[in-house]
This record gives C-alpha cells, sequence and structure tokens, in this order.
C-alpha cells in the first residue's frame, strides 16, 4: 500500500495551483463590455470598406468568435441600446424610436438591466461614456460611472466655428460635419472614457467585475485628431458603390425614408462632399479602433487577462450614400447590421474551454443575444424571460446553428427578417423588399414583385410579429424641427397631420441661415482652451 503523507499532499497542493487543469472553472468570470456607436461594417473583420483601417479589432477577431451577420434590434441608438440592456425587444416593449424616453415605456422601466442584473449576483458594476442613450441614464444599473451617474457622456469638444466643413442646409442634424481636431487623443471625450475603464482594470477588485465601455465616435461630428484623417488622403478616397437606378423598384416608404430630414445625399452631392464625408468617417474608425486597442491591452497588461470575457458591438450600421440615403434610420442591410464579437477565456463556468479562436459566424444573430449569453457564460440564474438566445452553442469550435429568423423594427410598423441568405423588408405602407444577398450583397436588386419568389417571400412574412405592443405615447419626447415623428401606426402613418410635418423636408435647396444647428451639453465649459484652436479643414 502506497503512503500518502501530509507532505505529499502538500507539494500536490502546490503543483495544483500553479499548473491548473484546462477544464477547471473559476467560479464568476468578470465581464469587458466595449459598445462603439454607429459603427457599419466597414471594419476590417467585417471587410465592409477596402481602405478601412482597424488593426486592433482585426487583432481581436483572430482570438476571439467573430458574428458577421449580426443585426439590431432597431437602426436607432436608442431603441438598439434600451432593448439590448433590457433583453426585451422592441415589438414586444413598445420602444421603437429615438424619441421615446425608454425609461417611461412601462415594461422597460420595470425590467432588470444587464448590469444590474450582475449587481444582483455578486458583481460590481461600472461604465463610462455612452451605453444609455445620452441623459437617459440608469443609476440603477451601476455601482460608479464616469463622468457621474447623472452625466454619463464626458464633455465633447465643439469648435467655435462649426459646422466647419458640411455647408448647412434646412432642417440639417447640426452635428453633420468632420474636421481634423489640432490636439491629441488625451484631450478628446472617449479617452478620457477609456481611462476610466483603465484604471478600474488596474485596480484590485474584491468582486468580480462588468466593466461597461461606450466609445462615441464614429457618431457625428467626425471630429478626430488630425493624425486620423492622415491616414486617408483624400485624392484616394473610394465611395461606396452605388447604382445609378438604384431606387427605383423601392416603394414611397422607402423614398421618403432616404429623403427624411432634408435630403442629405442632395445636399452633400452638390457640395462636392461625398469624399471628404467618407474620409472623415474612416478617420473616426480608425480613431474608435485606438479606443478599443487601449482597453485590449489594459486588460491583457492586468491580472485579470485569464478571467475576463469580453464582448465588442457597435448599435447600428450607418449609410454614406448608399441608395442615395445617409445616416442611420432604414433597414437596409448595411444600416442594421452591426459588429458583434466575443471571447470566453478558459475557466469560464459554461465554456471551461474557453471560445473558438478566430470562428466566423455566418448565421444571423441578434443584439438581443449578447444579454442570455453572458447570463449564461457567467453561469447566473438563466433568464427565460428575455427575447433573445444564448449564442453558447455558436461559441464552440464546432457548434450547432440556431437556424432562425433575425427581426429588427424600424417605428412601429416597418420590419425587417434576416434568414440565412434572405432579407425581407415590409414597410407600414405595404411595399414590399426582397433580397438574397449570397447574389445581390448590395441590395441593388428588389425580387419582392417577382412571383418565382413567392413562396420564399411568404415564408419569410410569417416570421412577422402579429401582435406588436403599440408605442406608449406617454414615452415620447419634444420633436425638434428636423426630427421625423415616429410612426405609432398605420393610421397615424396615412394622417394629414404626419403629411403636414413631412412637407418641410421636401425642398432640396440649401438655406443656412435656418439650420437647425444641436450642440452638445456645456461643450464650452470643459474645453473652452482648446475652442480657440481651429479645426483643419
Amino acid at each position: 500500500m502506497c503512503k500518502f503523507t501530509t507532505r505529499s499532499a502538500l507539494i500536490v497542493l502546490m503543483f495544483s495551483a500553479c499548473y491548473p487543469a484546462a477544464a477547471e472553472t473559476r467560479e464568476k468570470p468578470n465581464i469587458l463590455f466595449i459598445a462603439i456607436d454607429d459603427l457599419n461594417d466597414w471594419v476590417e473583420p467585417l471587410a465592409g470598406h477596402p481602405q478601412t483601417l482597424t488593426p486592433n479589432l482585426d487583432k481581436f477577431a483572430a482570438g476571439a468568435v467573430n458574428f458577421t451577420r449580426n443585426y439590431c434590434t432597431s437602426p436607432g441608438c436608442n431603441p438598439s441600446r434600451s432593448t439590448l440592456m433590457t433583453g426585451y425587444h422592441t415589438y414586444t416593449s413598445g420602444m421603437y424610436s429615438n424619441y421615446q424616453d425608454w425609461r417611461k415605456v412601462p415594461k422597460l422601466s420595470r425590467a432588470k438591466t444587464l448590469g444590474e442584473y450582475f449587481r444582483d449576483h455578486g458583481y460590481y458594476s461600472a461604465g463610462a461614456g455612452k451605453i444609455y442613450h445620452y441623459d437617459q441614464v440608469a443609476p440603477r444599473t451601476w455601482d460608479d460611472y464616469y463622468p457621474s451617474q447623472t452625466e454619463n457622456m464626458p464633455e465633447e469638444y465643439l469648435p467655435e466655428n462649426n459646422p466647419v466643413n458640411m455647408p448647412e442646409f434646412k432642417y440639417m442634424y447640426g452635428m453633420f460635419d468632420w474636421c481634423a481636431l489640432p490636439f491629441g487623443d488625451e484631450n478628446t471625450a472617449d479617452y478620457k472614457s477609456v481611462s476610466y475603464i483603465k484604471s478600474q482594470l488596474a485596480e484590485s477588485h474584491e468582486k468580480p467585475f462588468f466593466l461597461a465601455a461606450g466609445i462615441y465616435r464614429p457618431h457625428l461630428p467626425w471630429y478626430v485628431p488630425k493624425k486620423y484623417f492622415d491616414r486617408f488622403p483624400l485624392e484616394q478616397i473610394r465611395l461606396p458603390e452605388v447604382l445609378d437606378n438604384d431606387v427605383d423598384d423601392l416603394g414611397e416608404r422607402a423614398k421618403e425614408l432616404i429623403r427624411r430630414g432634408g435630403n442629405y445625399h442632395a445636399h452633400v452631392v452638390k457640395a462636392d462632399k461625398w469624399k471628404e464625408a467618407v474620409r472623415g468617417y474612416l478617420a473616426s474608425i480608425a480613431f474608435a479602433d485606438a479606443m478599443v486597442g487601449e482597453l485590449l491591452a489594459a486588460l491583457d497588461s492586468s491580472r485579470y487577462a485569464d478571467n475576463t470575457i469580453v464582448v465588442i458591438w457597435s448599435d447600428h450600421g450607418w449609410q454614406l450614400g448608399e441608395k442615395k440615403h445617409w445616416r442611420k434610420f432604414a433597414l437596409w442591410e448595411n444600416v442594421i447590421r452591426t459588429v458583434l464579437m466575443m471571447k470566453a477565456p478558459p475557466g469560464t463556468p459554461a465554456m471551461p474551454k474557453g471560445s473558438a479562436r478566430g470562428k466566423v459566424v455566418t448565421e444571423p444573430t441578434s443584439l438581443l443575444d449578447i444579454y442570455p449569453t453572458l447570463v449564461d457564460l457567467a453561469g447566473l440564474p438563466p433568464r427565460p424571460d428575455l427575447d433573445g438566445t444564448s449564442l453558447r452553442p455558436l461559441l464552440a469550435a464546432g457548434g450547432r446553428s440556431l437556424d432562425r429568423g433575425i427581426i429588427t423594427t424600424y417605428d412601429f410598423a416597418d420590419y425587417s427578417v434576416r434568414y440565412r441568405n434572405w432579407h425581407y423588408i415590409n414597410y407600414v405602407d405595404g411595399s414590399e423588399e426582397l433580397y438574397d444577398l449570397n447574389k445581390d450583397p448590395n441590395e441593388w436588386h428588389n425580387l419582392a414583385g417577382s412571383g418565382e419568389f413567392g413562396a420564399t417571400k411568404d415564408r419569410l412574412k410569417r416570421m412577422l410579429p402579429t401582435s406588436a405592443v403599440p408605442l406608449p405615447e406617454s414615452s415620447l419626447l419634444e420633436l425638434e424641427e428636423h426630427h421625423v415623428p415616429p410612426v405609432m401606426s398605420r393610421e397615424y402613418y396615412f394622417s394629414k397631420e404626419r403629411r403636414e410635418w413631412l412637407k418641410r423636408f421636401e425642398v432640396v435647396g440649401t438655406n443656412p441661415g435656418q439650420a437647425c444647428i444641436l450642440h452638445f451639453r456645456g461643450a464650452s465649459a470643459r474645453f473652452s482652451d482648446l475652442r480657440r484652436q481651429a479645426c483643419t479643414r
């Protein structure tokens, strides 16, 4: 019989501590949750633009799982973010529009937010920058927040001569502009948010943490340090691929979305600013990527490098002239498609071996899946009431398919369905679009009117919600002149009241004296010394 002495036991314990088994699980992993605003597929891991420079996102994708067909619940910051953070879709909650206060939507006001749920289960929850929509903050989500629990975004630099490069036109969103800033990263608002999260990663935490970093660029205005503009010489800028008659096969509602807010494309082209605007967006993406790199480098050098789940996501896409449309607020592929990448380290409770490295998932997924996935991976009690689905099966090296349609809404009654290679759009006015993205990735050829694809269209149409929750009027915000009232019903869409409001956008000619300029809250207070430095054109 072998004798097992106390000395032998100590030696075994020492070696076990130094060399844990590959399948060993840790009780509670940390979470680093990185949100990027208005970022479309112009990143290297999604290959949406041949000139984009995103080395940090590319490096992360090589060691993570890249969901290349991920979609938002709605192509607006507010509904996309609030539904992600509560786990309930637009049509099950009534949260459809940027022009609502999500905290006044009954179902969401009672919801347990993502950070709050982790707090309830022993986590320290902190964040910085834009996670919720501007001033629609939710202190119950966090133990701490930078700059504060009531002001979630650091003050932005705003040049005195803004807009700097985009000629104003009537009803223009005043932040539709770009310029090269005459200072370095350290004076930007995003850098300050990132620095706060880096300081949290440098601390010794008694609890596992949920840290949320909100990076505001490439949201407008595209004001980033000059070095990022220098990476994209104007004469070399490549414009998005477009088809001259692309809008000919679209219905009236789709054409309204194109010209909403004053018809941005007509003004950009008339002012010969298309290349400049694309350059500003690419520069802002490169800046955002640098901020992601700061966060990932800080994590890698911290004591938490081997025990932190990382998720990187954007709230929706953006168009820069495709279909003669600019900004978000539409249902085409590059507006609703978002960035989503995840990495779970070995030892994660639900995935002892960790997530696959460099895996590309091409089946459609949703931002709604983030909440249940993180709950699942962290080993917290499941939330069967949530509308999303855990992506754990897809994070594994093999993994089974979820094979489901993904719904995106715009306003109350415009719907998109993404299923396999198909994209179906059903508008409030009854018009439809159908695209086979395998054969037509730019969505140039609408197949909805072809009898050949009737069965496919009907199958996708059956995936649409049949009893959507109405938009609660008590949640509506006061509209400004450049806003487009959200569609609250089919009756309202066809109403005289709505038609009268939209008439203001029918004039294409510029009128600088009547532009609606929106300013950041108190921008001059924090950067009064920098405002005297002019942006470069």
